[in-house]
């Protein structure tokens, strides 16, 4: 329906400008949006104001004309002119309820669009090193992630799935040392044990594993462990692919998957670092002082220069970023998005200035960043700090065994992720209206209920049936469930443009709640049969939009709960 006001006042404009009253020479674009109070009409334009000087008269006079000029149409039963010059729309009631039909009709591609136009977009997130289970932190990335990668292909857009592996470096080393210790018998409170070291019961696990002459397979690899004690490159590579694996089975409990996985690793075995540095070089954006490789990053907006290889000959971490970045670049993605944790704010800077000083055509501020704030978790009103497995924070297993997929899926999701989020185990585990993730899964199933009651009354319905005349719906409430189901399509498109998938879980519980409101008020099993069809088909395009949302988020939609 916006869409509809949006073309009767481009009508018009084009009216007013045929006249002379507008230039001609100017394109006018009015934004359409929803009121916020609903005794202002359905919807408003404030092209009055924007377009007044042009005109050479005030804002209301403008809009008085435009009102003039609007074509008549059965969609709109009133328009009014607000304060300075807002054009207020009141939607008549039958042309409400069209989106009824349009729900049914597209079913599980309602929402969705062509906009992207199959452009690649390349999705880097959770890339947790492999050193250990994924924590609630990479469980809140892997949330975020998906959902967006979700989002964009419900915008028509080519969406790859990438995970990088941090492979290479101190921890891995200190991985290896921390196993070997498991091996030979210590444990973390022996003096000889690593400094560095884990300390969770993961690393006895996979000691064990090696000990035992395992094979594990990762995403490109198989390992069989030799079991010799003294071998730490054998214990080393054992280690790194059996974490991996047991990401891959957090992730897939999860229900994430992944198209690549990238390691850090074949950077430095395909010379790309090496070839990084030297291009960096013959652009002259380096410099040695004290020893050390330095890269001039503040002619690109860093705050100081930065040194790229250390005085031991090792580079510093935000060197291969660049080199994989420029491969990124090079595999033909313009679009990229890097879902990390707010810890990795510095490298935003970092890696667009190694990029820049590359001289490769890359666009200024490439790669786009999402990055999400820490997890707290809580029982009991307590912070919950430890996991066995772990040995020092909560994984996101220990999450999903507690509360369920989809209750860590939906809660990891629904807030902005520039925001510190409170993950509230009881309240995840609850069956409660303040529950979020059962409020909206609850108003799915209460529709599927009434449908197989209706069912036992002789009377089949289709999911995706328009039945009854949708003129009967004239309560406020039901033209007030239709507006909101009228929003998801642009809903679902922001989303995906400004990176935010909170907004779609805030959607779904104001959607539920007026469901729920609705139901409680108003029965639907009644002996007139026109207004229970009619009511039925509202009641089947809410069921389908929630869905159709539940599914962007990973989250399952049950018929009986």
């Amino acid at each position: 329906m916006k869409e509809t006001v949006s073309d009767l006042l481009q009508s018009a404009l084009a009216a007013l400008q045929s006249e002379g009253t507008l230039p001609t020479d100017q394109a006018y674009t009015p934004q359409v949006g929803n009121t916020k109070d609903k005794s202002h009409g359905d919807y408003a334009c404030n092209i009055a104001l924007v377009a007044a000087k042009t005109a050479g008269c005030a804002p209301r006079k403008l809009a008085e004309m435009l009102i003039e000029k609007l074509p008549e149409s059965s969609a709109v039963a009133k328009v009014e002119i607000a304060g300075p010059g807002f054009i207020n729309f009141f939607m008549s009631t039958a042309s409400a309820f069209e989106i009824v039909n349009t729900i049914l009709d597209e079913a599980e591609q309602f929402g969705r669009n062509a906009s992207g136009k199959g452009e690649k977009v390349q999705v880097e997130f959770v890339s947790a090193n492999p050193t250990g289970p994924l924590h609630v932190g990479h469980g809140r990335g892997a949330a975020i992630g998906d959902c967006l990668c979700r989002l964009l292909e419900a915008n028509g857009y080519d969406v790859t799935r990438e995970f990088y592996y941090n492979d290479a470096g101190a921890q891995i080393s200190n991985l290896g040392l921390s196993v070997q210790a498991r091996v030979k018998g210590l444990t973390p409170e022996d003096e000889s044990w690593p400094e560095d070291g884990y300390r969770g019961d993961y690393i006895s696990d996979v000691a064990k594993a090696y000990l035992a002459g395992d094979t594990v397979t990762a995403d490109d690899r198989e390992v069989t462990a030799s079991a010799d004690p003294d071998n730490q490159d054998a214990i080393q590579e054992f280690a790194v692919a059996y974490l991996r694996r047991e990401q891959d089975l957090d992730l897939k409990a999860f229900g994430v998957e992944f198209d690549v996985y990238f390691l850090e690793s074949s950077l430095y075995e395909d010379g790309k670092v090496e070839a990084t540095v030297k291009r960096l070089q013959e652009n002259g954006y380096t410099y040695e002082d004290g020893g050390a490789l330095w890269l001039k990053t503040t002619e690109f907006g860093d705050d100081k220069d930065r040194v790229m290889r250390k005085k031991d000959g090792g580079y510093t971490y935000f060197l291969p970023d660049v080199a994989y970045h420029l491969d990124k670049w090079q595999r033909g993605y313009t679009t990229v998005i890097n879902e990390q944790g707010a810890d990795h704010h510095s490298t935003v800077t970092r890696v667009r200035a190694g990029l820049q000083a590359l001289n490769a055509g890359i666009p200024k501020g490439w790669p786009d960043y999402v990055l999400h704030q820490m997890v707290m978790v809580t029982r009991s009103g307590q912070e919950v700090k430890i996991s066995k497995r772990a040995g020092s924070y909560v994984t996101i297993r220990d999450l999903i065994d507690e509360v369920g997929r989809d209750a860590t899926r939906f809660f990891l999701a629904a807030r902005r992720v520039d925001s510190q989020l409170t993950f509230d185990i009881d309240l995840a585990r609850s069956q409660t209206n303040e529950n979020p993730v059962y409020y909206i899964q609850y108003a799915h199933a209460r529709i599927c209920s009434v449908l197989r009651k209706l069912a036992a009354e002789g009377v089949t319905r289709g999911l995706n049936e328009c039945v009854g005349d949708l003129t009967l719906l004239v309560l406020d409430e039901e033209k007030e469930l239709a507006n909101q189901l009228a929003k998801y399509p642009e809903l679902i498109a922001n989303s995906a443009l400004q990176r935010e998938p909170h907004t779609l879980t805030h959607y779904l519980r104001e959607l539920a709640g007026q469901f729920h409101t609705y139901y409680n008020a108003h029965k639907v099993l009644i002996e007139d049969t026109a207004l229970r069809d009619a009511r039925i088909s509202l009641y089947l395009a809410v069921r389908q939009v929630i869905a159709n949302g539940l599914d962007l988020l990973g989250v399952s939609a049950p018929e009986e709960m």
